[in-house]
């Protein structure tokens, strides 16, 4: 088992397969887009692969493939096959926003994949286009249903915005009466490839609770699994949960065991610090597993104790402003 130096076991890894996404919802990048690392300083998937292997043999147990869009990366498929074969790894679960997925969905079923998060922020077609500033809302909702009619555990994450889709929070809610998903409601992040859109975070943690209580008076706390980023609540007579993740508020970093893997190849012990050293470089270099595992143990030897202590620890003091497609949502 790993351990950090806070005692925290760190038997997660998030790997994100790409940065680059079909999408171009505003709180992630501009509309413009952002500038893709060149195909060469990616990660390729035979050195993924032995990250990954390696990370197992040291006590990584689950995997979630994240991006940018890992389904628009070629032969991800191929990947993941790989990956499901891999001895050790008990767990596979993928991020996507299911605008290409739901062709897939039976093989991701066939494969093993533990469970699917669906990025969805509304379910208002017209709203969805704005905020991803894509037409593509049809081909999520088949990966929706594709997810619920193969039996695949499915959970929809949705990012609270001021002014955009405050409304749609207790229809996204009203998902769990009929279906056996987990709807998690995410406070906004910086992490958006420019300047914040707020000057103070109004969908906190605790209006996101406040108004499921107050449309959902006997809304009820259920036990959190071990290390959970979200606090979860069942509404009486729904099939589904609701969830609540404080990314801003950053309440969950005491239990945190996760570590993430950049598309270059940049390890991040802390979802808000700027990058603690190049594992794929190292690969390069000709490193031994050994001696990514020793630079891995040493990561985890000075990790800060929380996503403050992490952001105050970037260098010259940048404030956080990368797109999550570059770092992995």
């Amino acid at each position: 088992m790993l351990y950090d130096n806070h005692h925290r076991p760190v038997n997660y890894l998030r790997l994100a397969v790409t940065d680059r996404c079909n999408l171009r919802c505003f709180y992630c990048m501009p509309e413009e887009g952002i500038q893709y690392m060149p195909k060469t300083e990616l990660m390729t998937y035979e050195e993924m692969l032995r990250i990954v292997r390696a990370m197992v043999g040291m006590g990584i147990e689950k995997l979630r493939i994240t991006g940018g869009e890992p389904f628009i990366r070629r032969d991800m498929m191929d990947f993941l096959g790989e990956m499901s074969r891999l001895e050790g790894l008990r767990q596979i679960h993928i991020t996507t926003n299911g605008v290409v997925t739901a062709p897939l969905v039976p093989a991701l079923k066939k494969m093993g994949i533990n469970s699917v998060n669906l990025s969805l922020d509304t379910l208002d077609r017209r709203l969805f286009h704005e905020i991803t500033r894509r037409d593509d809302f049809d081909k999520v909702m088949q990966t929706f249903d594709a997810l619920l009619t193969h039996g695949i555990t499915t959970k929809i994450n949705a990012v609270m915005m001021e002014g955009k889709n405050d409304h749609d929070l207790v229809p996204l809610a009203m998902l769990t009466k009929d279906h056996p998903v987990g709807v998690r409601f995410i406070e906004e992040m910086p992490f958006n490839g420019g300047e914040a859109h707020y000057d103070q975070l109004w969908w906190s943690h605790r209006r996101i609770l406040e108004t499921l209580q107050a449309h959902f008076p006997g809304l009820e706390k259920i036990p959190d699994p071990p290390s959970s980023t979200s606090y979860n609540y069942r509404i009486p007579g729904h099939q589904g949960t609701v969830g609540i993740i404080a990314a801003y508020s950053r309440t969950f970093c005491g239990t945190c065991n996760r570590i993430r893997l950049t598309p270059q190849g940049l390890l991040k012990t802390c979802l808000y610090d700027d990058g603690v050293f190049n594992i794929k470089d190292l690969l390069r270099a000709g490193a031994t597993d050994g001696q990514l595992g020793a630079a891995l143990l040493d990561a985890l030897g000075h990790r800060a104790k929380d996503g403050f202590e992490a952001e105050a620890r970037r260098q010259f003091g940048l404030r956080v402003s990368e797109s999550m497609a570059t770092i992995g949502g």
